[in-house]
């Protein structure tokens, strides 16, 4: 087995309106906002749980890599608008009022609290890019 000690830093979410993804990872989740660079659209946006600085989601614009060609940019819109290119999957010990607390913010709910045949209990958002968002209960 070989030694290492590796954490999960970042992961990356596109956005296609910073300013609506903002108010959802801040408002409707309570993420803080760790920094906000760029301008217009080119916004690189990253978030976090308060208690984890460690960890964030950076919310960045789709494609925006120069090696990134114009039939890439065009098949990730598509996907996105089809909400199958980005996702993430969250946890919470109070399920039920966490789900509460993001529907209260008008995020668009895919699934209610459901207990799962494999044994979890989640539900589901779309963020305002398409990105499927998961919520499971922690047991």
């Amino acid at each position: 087995m070989i030694d290492m000690d590796i954490t999960i830093h970042t992961c990356a979410l596109p956005h296609t309106d910073p300013d609506a993804s903002l108010a959802f990872y801040r408002d409707a989740l309570g993420f803080e906002v760790r920094s906000d660079v760029g301008q217009g659209t080119m916004r690189w946006i990253t978030v976090g749980p308060a208690d984890q600085p460690g960890t964030s989601i950076l919310l960045a614009p789709p494609g925006a890599d120069p090696g990134t060609t114009e039939d890439e940019r065009r098949a990730i819109t598509e996907m996105m608008a089809k909400g199958t290119y980005g996702w993430i999957l969250l946890a919470t010990r109070d399920l039920d009022t966490t789900f509460e607390k993001v529907q209260a913010g008008d995020a668009e709910v895919i699934q209610e609290p459901t207990e799962q045949p494999y044994g979890i209990r989640d539900c589901a958002f779309r963020d305002p890019a398409g990105n499927l968002v998961r919520i499971q209960e922690l047991r």
